[in-house]
C-alpha cells in the first residue's frame, strides 16, 4: 500500500498562506513550452484549490527504463552495469552540470565508447505510464487540483513529454536539471514551496523512494510513499482529496 507519512486526515484551507522567504527563485527555463508551465498556468493564483500535489516522475508516474531495459541494452546485468559505470556522471547530468555529450564521454569508468542515440532510443521506448496512474491524474485534473512534477531527472524529461504528454496533467515545474539540486536535498523542497507561495503543509508530495518522502516531511510537506496507483487513490481520498472521475459521473448523469 501507499504509506501515508502524516496525519490520516488533513484539513487544507481554501487560500494559501504566503511565505516570505528570501531564497533565490529557481530558473524554470526549458526548451519545450509544455515544460515551461509554472504558476502562470493558474490565473487565480491566490485562491487555488488546496492541497497542491507534487509528484515524483520515475517509477511513480512513469516506468523507469534504466532499471528495466538499460542493462539488457548494454548486455549486462544490473550489478555489472553499476560496477562499470562512472559513479557520478548520471547525477551530474541530472543536476544539469554536464550535457549529454559529456555524459556519453564519461558514462563508463574506462571511458569506452557509448552509443548515445541507441541509449536514448532504449530509454524512450521504455517510457510508459504506470498502471492506473494516468486515470488517477485525469481524475485529479478534472477535479481542478494543481499538480507539479518534482523530479530528479536530466533534460531527457523532454523525451518523456514528447511521448507521454505529462503536461496534460501537471507542470514540469521542479526538475533537478533546471536548478542544480536533487532530492532529498532540503533546499530543493524549500525552493519549491517558496516558488509556489504556500505553506508546506498545503502541499502533498508523492514519491516511490522513502528517503525522498522523509525529506519532504522534514520541511513540513505532507508525504506519501508510492506503491501503486490504486492505493495512492485510496489514501488521497482518505485525506479528503477528491479522486472521483467527474467525466464518468457527468456522463452517467446525462443518461437519466
Amino acid at each position: 500500500m501507499v504509506l501515508l507519512l502524516s496525519l490520516p486526515s488533513v484539513c487544507f484551507p481554501r487560500r494559501p498562506s504566503l511565505l516570505h522567504s528570501t531564497s533565490t527563485r529557481m530558473d524554470l527555463k526549458a526548451p519545450h513550452s509544455e515544460m515551461n508551465r509554472s504558476r502562470a498556468s493558474f490565473p487565480d493564483f491566490n485562491n487555488r484549490k488546496l492541497p497542491i500535489l507534487l509528484f515524483d516522475i520515475m517509477d511513480t508516474i512513469v516506468r523507469d527504463p534504466f532499471y528495466h531495459d538499460v542493462p539488457a541494452f548494454f548486455r549486462m546485468s544490473m550489478k555489472e552495469l553499476i560496477e562499470c559505470k562512472h559513479p557520478t556522471a548520471w547525477l551530474e547530468f541530472e543536476k544539469g552540470t554536464i550535457d549529454e555529450v559529456e555524459l556519453a564521454r564519461k558514462f563508463f569508468k574506462d571511458e569506452r565508447p557509448l552509443d548515445l542515440e541507441g541509449l536514448k532510443n532504449c530509454m524512450k521506448s521504455g517510457y510508459s505510464y504506470l498502471e492506473g496512474v494516468e486515470e488517477l491524474l485525469n481524475a485529479l485534473k478534472n477535479n481542478n487540483y494543481e499538480m507539479h512534477a518534482f523530479t530528479n531527472y536530466p533534460t531527457w524529461c523532454e523525451m518523456i513529454e514528447d511521448k507521454l504528454k505529462i503536461s496534460r496533467y501537471m507542470s514540469w515545474t521542479f526538475c533537478s536539471f533546471k536548478n542544480g539540486k536533487r532530492k532529498p536535498d532540503p533546499d530543493f523542497y524549500l525552493e519549491a514551496v517558496e516558488h509556489l507561495e504556500v505553506d508546506p503543509a498545503n502541499c502533498v508530495f508523492v514519491d516511490d523512494r522513502m528517503k525522498n518522502v522523509e525529506a519532504a516531511i522534514a520541511v513540513g510537506i505532507v508525504g506519501l510513499h508510492f506503491k501503486n496507483a490504486e492505493t495512492l487513490r485510496q489514501d488521497l481520498s482518505l485525506m479528503g482529496i477528491d479522486v472521483s472521475d467527474n467525466e464518468v459521473n457527468q456522463t452517467e448523469d446525462n443518461l437519466y
